[in-house]
This record gives structure tokens, C-alpha cells and sequence, in this order.
């Protein structure tokens, strides 16, 4: 059975507090499974949350500031000592390619673990605006666990914070669904038939007849995440969002304190909802929380209120080992 929902491991930006750990999110789709931004304790956090080393397929770093990127130390440490056999793809921006080593080389311990190590950099775009047509697609890799021909596509973008950030988008290929009673209505026997008439898209019954897939199928439009940490309002937010079924974004501050987020180049909770209210998403879910804010009036109870006033899909004030389904599919 697929399983297609968000782990939150921490929700907290760059110091933890007593209820909220530094980041770190699984996102599990299908055979995948990707762990985004693993900050300080995420070893741990996983631990809770229940989420094995050899159930990650791909590590996911938005950027080098150590709320996203101090964890991945312990983590591949543990992909070594759980001697996990398929190799596990790690993406960065290619400017923090020296600390990612250092992290993967911190401290002695027999190297097991099989990495590979994805640097993203962007092509010069003479006169182009960070985020405005750059697009890279991440690339399979030998030996990664459910990298088949019909396996999501990752792409990622640039973002505009303080260092070199990209923000990622995951997004399954469009597909048909068959229609159970049409089926029926046709002749085709439950069981094998079914997938010989979906792989080939036509089947001959055993009295002569012809059914075509097209005849008992409906478009199936494949869903999509994105996932846009640290950065302030560009281009690139709205495009990574364009009518995702489910957004994970940063939402450091109340727009009360939008001086704050413009000096530290964050989103604010309400610029965050005004984009996911104009690119169509599904599901909204907010996080990278200052430790500035009191629980829980202020966190989360501001937050979903401030969010409300623009946005009125579905919505997650994340908290620490929260976990958030994707929407259901579109109906056709």
C-alpha cells in the first residue's frame, strides 16, 4: 500500500527550544523517501518519529546554515552503522559542497554508508532575476531505491537568503485511473487482465472482444509537493508553490514583525499564505518558527489566524513529529 504523507521531525529556526527541535521533515511518497533539511537531533527525532535510516532514499539540504544542514553528520553516521544497502543521493546548493564534507567527515567512524553527493548550481542567465527560469532536475543515481521510470521528478530552483539557498519541488508524473464499474460494464475479469490492460493499454477477451484502455480510464493527474525554506519573496517561491497539492514553507515571523524577516531575508506567516492563496495550493503547511513567539497563544494560535485571513485551503501550524497526509487526489 502507497504511503504519501509529511513527517515533521522539528519545527524550529536556528536555536531549539524546549518543545521544538531544529528542522527536519520526511517526506514519504511511494517508494521514497526524503529527508529535507536535517538540523541538529534529527537522529533523535527520527528516532520518534519512527522513521528508520533504511527508510530514507535521498537527503535534501535547502542551504548550509546549520538549522538545516548540522544533523546530516549523525544521520549519515547512521545510514553507516544501519549498514543501509541502497545508495542515498544528497542535494545542496554546490556553493556548500565544503561544509557538507565536513559534516560527512566530522568525526571517526567506520564509513559504511553509501552517498552520493548531487551539487546544485544554476546556469548564469544574463540579466534574469534569481529564480526566473532556472530549473534543474536532479538526476537518478546508481544503485538509489525506487528510481523507476515512473518515479516523481525533483527539481529544484534558487531562492533569495542570505547564502546560496535552493528550494525543491517533487512532482509525480500525470497518469490514468480505470474505472471499476466501466470495466465491468466491458467484460474485463478482475486480476491479471487488469494490469496486462493497463501496461498495454489494450486487451482481448476470450470471446474475440477488444477493450482499449482509453474506453475505461479517466486521466489521473499526478500530484506535487513543494518545499521552500529560508528566503524572501522572489519569483521563485510563487513557482515552486504553482498549484502544489502540498506546500512546506518557512514562516519565521508574524507579519508584525516584517522589518525582522526583511533584515534576516525570511518569509513572513502572511507572505507565505499569499502565496499559497495565489498559486492554488491544496494543503498549506507552516514552519522554521522564531523561538521569539509564546506558546501557545502566539504560536500557533497567531499563526493560523494570521494565515486564515488570506488562505482558506487546508492548513498545519506544523509542530514537532506532526505528520500530514497529502490531500486526497483530484477526482477526474
Amino acid at each position: 500500500m502507497s504511503r504519501r504523507e509529511l513527517v515533521v521531525l522539528g519545527t524550529a529556526s536556528m536555536v531549539p527550544t524546549r518543545t521544538r527541535n531544529h528542522n527536519g521533515y520526511v517526506l514519504f511518497f511511494d517508494e521514497a523517501a526524503l529527508l529535507f533539511d536535517p538540523g541538529e537531533g534529527t537522529q533523535r527525532q527520527m528516532t520518534f518519529a519512527g522513521v528508520s535510516a533504511t527508510d530514507l532514499t535521498r537527503i535534501a539540504i535547502t542551504h548550509l546554515h546549520g538549522d538545516h544542514s548540522l544533523g546530516l553528520a549523525g544521520v549519515t553516521q547512521r545510514l553507516s552503522g544501519d549498514q543501509v544497502r541502497h545508495t542515498v543521493p544528497i542535494s545542496f546548493p554546490a556553493s556548500g559542497e565544503p561544509w557538507v564534507r565536513h559534516l560527512l567527515d566530522a568525526s571517526a567512524y567506520d564509513h559504511h554508508e553509501r552517498v552520493a553527493l548531487q551539487p546544485v548550481a544554476f546556469p548564469a542567465t544574463s540579466g534574469a532575476r534569481r529564480g526566473e527560469d532556472q530549473v534543474v532536475t536532479l538526476p537518478r543515481v546508481d544503485g538509489e531505491r525506487g528510481a523507476g521510470p515512473d518515479a516523481p521528478r525533483l527539481t529544484a530552483r534558487p531562492l533569495d537568503h542570505r547564502v546560496d539557498t535552493v528550494g525543491y519541488r517533487l512532482d509525480e508524473p500525470d497518469g490514468v485511473s480505470l474505472d471499476p464499474a466501466a470495466l465491468a460494464d466491458a467484460g474485463v475479469p478482475p486480476g491479471p487482465a487488469v494490469g496486462r490492460l493497463l501496461r498495454d493499454g489494450v486487451l482481448v477477451l476470450d470471446d474475440g472482444r477488444t477493450v482499449r484502455r482509453q474506453a475505461v480510464s479517466a486521466p489521473r493527474r499526478g500530484q506535487s509537493v513543494a518545499f521552500v525554506m529560508d528566503t524572501r519573496l522572489c519569483d521563485a517561491v510563487g513557482e515552486l508553490a504553482d498549484g502544489v497539492d502540498l506546500l512546506v514553507v518557512e514562516s519565521t515571523f508574524l507579519h508584525r514583525d516584517a522589518d525582522l524577516a526583511a533584515r534576516w531575508a525570511h518569509l513572513t506567516c502572511r507572505q507565505a499564505a499569499i502565496v499559497a492563496a495565489r498559486a492554488g495550493v491544496r494543503h498549506l503547511v507552516l514552519t522554521h518558527f522564531s523561538q521569539r513567539y509564546r506558546v501557545p497563544d502566539e504560536l500557533p494560535a497567531a499563526f493560523e489566524r494570521e494565515a486564515r485571513e488570506v488562505f482558506d485551503g487546508g492548513l498545519t501550524v506544523a509542530a514537532d513529529l506532526d505528520r500530514v497526509p497529502l490531500p486526497p487526489r483530484h477526482r477526474p
